[in-house]
Order: structure tokens, then sequence, then C-alpha cells
């Protein structure tokens, strides 16, 4: 993690909540697009060109060195693809993670695309990743500890039998993409820090079908599941709140865009 604990004032929270309802918007722009025979790397100008109209940054373009806007993880790979000549094929799962900065602050969100006819056995991973995803949010209110929020994850995930990733976490954000404290999607309850008003944190359940296993790929960006079984990823910024967590980032503009183009 780049940067240590800080704790945001309410105008700063309104900041990150700008930078990262614009990652959802982005998101949306994939979301019209995204369909088999489109390469991953024209998803990526697509995103960067919405960022780049709306006086923000892309926060993924060559940080650490990473060549792209957006993360594109296909199948297998669970986090940090890099766009490509790859074509999106019938039955393929995607996660779209994106990040911008604007006004100096950062806004991360993530989302699993289903490319046509998925089996059923993906589109349930999905469906539960997200809904681990939500059960960690609630776990985010003042006196909850980080450990709450990984059992909520874990707990969910592996009563369907599914593995969750722990070499990767979510974290912190503000002034940086990644701030402390870790979020690990693991843990036990009552464990680890105390949750405070004014913390925000990108929450990014990464569950795999099969094994927890995970490796690198020759790029040394992209980490995929060790059986090569699919795996799904969605993430929110979130401001840990007195009687609920204030979810910063939203899924609304990309399910709405989904939701009409199934109609």
């Amino acid at each position: 993690m780049s940067k240590g604990l800080y704790y945001k004032t309410k105008e700063e929270i309104e900041l990150i909540r700008e930078s990262s309802l614009l990652v959802g918007k982005a998101l949306a722009e994939v979301a019209k697009v995204i369909k088999p025979g489109v390469t991953t790397l024209s998803l990526d100008k697509v995103a960067f060109e919405f960022i780049n109209d709306n006086n923000a940054v892309p926060a993924f373009l060559n940080y650490n060195g990473f060549p792209n806007s957006l993360c594109i993880s296909v199948n297998e790979a669970v986090v940090h693809g890099i766009p490509g000549k790859y074509e999106l094929r019938d039955g393929d799962i995607v996660s779209v993670d994106c990040g911008v900065v604007k006004n100096k602050f950062f806004g991360d969100s993530a989302y699993t695309f289903a490319i046509g006819e998925v089996k059923a056995e993906v589109l349930k991973l999905m469906e539960v990743t997200k809904e681990c995803l939500y059960k960690a949010i609630e776990m985010a209110v003042v006196g909850k500890r980080l450990g709450d929020i990984g059992e909520a994850v874990q707990s969910l995930a592996e009563a369907n039998g599914y593995g969750v990733v722990r070499e990767l976490v979510g974290h912190g954000i503000g002034q940086d993409l990644h701030e402390s404290p870790e979020v690990p999607n693991y843990g036990k309850k009552g464990n680890g820090m105390k949750l405070q008003e004014g913390l925000v944190i990108a929450i990014e359940p990464m569950i795999n079908l099969g094994t927890r296993k995970v490796k690198t790929e020759s790029d040394e960006w992209t980490i995929i599941t060790a059986d090569r079984l699919p795996s799904a990823h969605y993430e929110h910024t979130i401001a840990v709140g007195k009687a609920k967590a204030d979810i910063l980032s939203s899924f609304e503009y990309i399910e709405a865009v989904l939701n009409k183009k199934s109609n």
C-alpha cells in the first residue's frame, strides 16, 4: 500500500463519490459495446476516451507500469488482465476493473460481464460473488472490524463451494489509488482494525469456481486461477457509515445498459 491510513472529511468523500460515479459511467460505456467478437483493447479505448472527455485521468494507465486504462480479465483470469487482441467469445465472463482520478481523488470499481450464453454454474458464481460484495458492504459500519467484512465474503463464498482468493485484497482509497488498510476477502468476525467514520475503502471479492489458488501469467500482470476454472470479481468504493455504509460507486448505469440490451 502506497500511503498510510487517513480518514476523509465529508468534502473529500464527495470528491471520491464524483470520481467513483464517473467509473460507473465509464463501465456503462463499456457495457454498451461489449459482445462476442469485440477485442478487449477496443473496450479499453472506449473507457480511455470517455474518462478523458470527462476531465479525468485513467487511474490505472502507467500505474506501476500497467499499459492500459482498464484491467480486463477473461474467464480464468482473476484480475489485472491486459487489454489486447483477444476477441470475446460467446460463453466468456469478463471482469472489467476501472479507476479514475479527478480533482486529485480516486474512484475504483469493477463489474463482471456475461458474454452471450454463459453456463448456469458460471452465472451462479457471478451472482454469488456480487452477493458477497453487498454482504461485505453491510459490515462496513462504525464499530465493526475488518475481519467482519472478510468473514462476510468468505462464509458466503465457501458455503457455495467456491475458492476465495487470498493473495489479492481490497484497499483504502483517496488521494492515492491504494492506501491503508488492506481489506481481505477472508477473516474472522471481531478481528482486525475497528472501522471508524471517514474511512473510505474499495471492497472487491475475487471468487473462483474451483480452487482459491492463483498464479501469475508470463506478462507479469495477469493473475489466473491455478486450475483454470472461471473467476468473478465485483468492486465498490464505499465510505464507512454510522448506521450503514455509503456506496460511492454505482452499478446502476451499467445495469440500465445491460437491461436495455437484453429486452
